[in-house]
């Protein structure tokens, strides 16, 4: 098994209970000391861009969706032990689901956006 940072282990437990914005942190964390580092900056695209759509930010989860698609393209099929073709699945089920003509809604809102799809992530073997 290869070892990988504590934060990516702590970053799949977070996205898996839904604390999104803790994901960010995290990521940003391992990312500020690799900014070359796509991968990590696909993830934490992703996570913000779920974070985003929950508080009605719909044009900023478009945006950082969108941008999570680009980064993580180069690392298919998998990295860092991450099945890509999963995640990719579920973002482009999220690209999907984005009202394209709305950019904001009221936080009291969003319960009536449509509902993204549960993606949960573990690791796998290489």
């Amino acid at each position: 098994m290869v070892d990988y940072p504590l934060e990516y282990y702590d970053f799949f437990v977070k996205f898996n209970e839904g604390d999104y914005y803790t994901c960010h942190d995290l990521l940003e964390e391992m990312w500020m000391t690799d900014k070359g580092n796509l991968f990590l900056k696909g993830l934490l695209q992703m996570s913000v861009a779920i974070y985003h759509y929950e508080y009605g930010n719909i044009k900023g989860a478009r945006l950082m969706m969108s941008c999570a698609h680009e980064y993580l393209q180069s690392y298919r099929p998998l990295h860092w032990g991450l099945d890509l073709e999963e995640v990719y699945h579920f973002i482009n089920a999220c690209m999907s689901l984005f009202p394209k003509n709305l950019d904001r809604v009221p936080f009291e809102d969003v319960n009536k956006l449509p509902q993204l799809p549960k993606l949960f992530l573990y690791l796998r073997d290489s």
